[in-house]
């Protein structure tokens, strides 16, 4: 009988899609392609995830990046708006009221930097949250499986009732291998669908389909 549910947060409970921001800003697939290779798709960026250099210091080694390509206010303009871009997925957010009323306890799993992390514990989702485990924090990465052990021996979690949500499918492949029960989301119609396979039944009690 599953009794946790734990959610990835970027892709999941709230946007995070930097290839469709990059374009929104700049209009141009050949300067978003390049910006993402200085920011998102850069070696630095999974070190912020992983806490293993300061945002400050990530941000100066991507400057330097940038004005060597000739991009540094493009750059810099995505430094400084990206953390805005992490919306509340409303439909997520919608599915984890019901399985907190349902009594579920959940919980977050995630690859993200302090900032970020800080910036998303103010949203009024964050409440929903009994605890969690950001990779900041823990200096270790999805899908290293050693991130999914801390959190489930954190909190004193067994594999066999609990069920992980995440946009990447590696990172849903990990839990189960572990013996949690992953869930590669696709969005909150699937989710749905899943979780109703896993003997939780939620469709009847959301006011969208």
């Amino acid at each position: 009988m599953f009794k946790n549910v734990i959610f990835d947060l970027g892709g999941v409970v709230v946007d995070f899609k930097p290839h469709d921001f990059l374009l929104e800003h700049f209009f141009d697939a050949k300067v978003e392609q390049m910006v993402y290779d200085i920011t998102f798709g850069s070696e630095e960026w999974p070190l912020l995830d992983a806490g293993e250099i300061t945002r400050q210091h990530g941000n100066e080694i991507m400057m330097e990046k940038a004005r060597k390509a000739g991009c540094a206010f493009e750059v810099q303009s995505v430094l400084d708006d990206w953390i805005r871009s992490l919306r509340t997925r409303g439909r997520t957010y919608d599915i984890m009221k019901r399985l907190h009323k349902m009594g579920f306890r959940l919980f977050y799993l995630s690859n993200i930097p302090e900032d970020a992390l800080a910036y998303l514990k103010q949203q009024e989702f964050f409440a929903l949250f009994e605890g969690g485990v950001a990779s900041c924090q823990v200096h270790i990465n999805k899908p290293d499986p050693r991130i999914y052990s801390a959190l489930m021996r954190y909190y004193s979690l067994s594999p066999e009732e609990t069920i992980f949500v995440d946009d990447t499918k590696e990172n849903a492949a990990a839990a189960v291998e572990l013996g949690i029960t992953g869930i590669q989301y696709k969005g909150s119609g699937s989710l749905i669908k899943a979780l109703n396979q896993c003997g939780i039944p939620l469709k009847g009690h959301l006011l969208w389909k």
